[in-house]
């Protein structure tokens, strides 16, 4: 469990300092993969996630992304519509 979330921190540390342009093709692999996460989740873990403090990596991509309109729009774009599906589905939204 360390061992992953390090592994996390380094994915996260290397999408946040790589790649300039327009775009982001490690941005694009953690977006699939908090894409797939939700996915993957059943309504009941959504609930029980829901107003749970954020880990340290959540709180620093956040920070990340507001920093950087670019590749929060960019983000944001990506993980969005599935987002806001599942969601919907779990009656988490009207």
């Amino acid at each position: 469990m360390i061992t992953r979330s390090y592994l996390s921190a380094a994915a996260l540390a290397l999408f946040f300092v790589s790649g300039s342009g327009a775009q982001y093709p490690l941005m694009d692999k953690v977006a699939a993969k908090v894409v797939q996460k939700f996915e993957q989740s059943t309504c009941d873990q959504l609930l029980a996630k829901r107003g749970q403090p954020k880990s340290a990596e959540e709180q620093q991509v956040v920070e990340f992304l507001r920093k950087d309109p670019a590749r929060r729009e960019a983000f944001l774009n990506r993980v969005a519509a599935p987002i806001a599906n599942k969601m919907f589905e779990c009656g988490l939204i009207p």
